[in-house]
């Protein structure tokens, strides 16, 4: 499947009503992703495949139907590289990411941070703070998300967490996996990334 086509799959997933996810249409209908990957690539041992728990919430019946896409996609998945802080890099071992537009990402964009993105069973991604406005749309799995001094609530597939420049978020999982797509507009530099660890650590 090529990049473009993966894309324009994507792009579906987002509500044009909703400003942020409309820039992520726009973003993804207009990159230049003429790529092709070969869906070969895991068997041949060129890029390791998902963990098993992210192909298990990803192959359940709520899961979004671009989640058999994704599992699809020879991805390099790796943890996020946005902090070089020691406490977010032993926080971040749980983690599956890959930035398909952005600044790092498989298609160039000054303009915005859009990837795929999941945590394991289990694990806790504390508190953090940047300029981007955010939201995250659940593709499968379950998934805990605190805003600001709020509790935290548990969100399924189909659910979103909007978080507004600068507003205090964490993130956590229980018995499943949870995999999902992300978009960073505004300001989506990294310098002013801040993470403060686990709530009342």
């Amino acid at each position: 499947m090529s990049l473009s086509r993966f894309f324009k799959a994507l792009s579906t997933v987002f509500s044009a009503e909703t400003p942020i996810e409309a820039q992520a249409i726009k973003a993804l209908l207009a990159a230049d992703a003429d790529v092709d990957f070969p869906l070969s690539s895991h068997a041949l041992g060129q890029t390791p495949p998902l963990a098993d728990a992210f192909l298990e919430v990803m192959a359940q019946p709520d899961a979004h139907p671009i989640c058999q896409d994704i599992a699809a996609m020879p991805f390099q998945w790796a943890p996020p590289e946005t902090s070089q802080d020691p406490l977010y890099k032993q926080h971040s071992d749980f983690k599956a990411h890959v930035e398909l537009l952005g600044p790092d990402g498989l298609v160039p964009s000054s303009d915005i941070r859009l990837g795929l993105y999941g945590i394991l069973p289990h694990s806790e991604y504390g508190i953090r703070t940047h300029p981007a406005e955010e939201t995250f749309i659940m593709l499968a799995g379950r998934a805990s998300w605190k805003h600001d001094t709020a509790d935290y609530i548990s969100l399924g597939s189909g659910q979103r967490s909007y978080h507004p420049s600068m507003m205090p978020h964490a993130t956590r999982t229980e018995d499943n996996a949870f995999m999902s797509v992300y978009i960073w507009h505004g300001d989506i530099a990294t310098d002013n990334y801040q993470y403060y660890g686990l709530p009342n650590a």
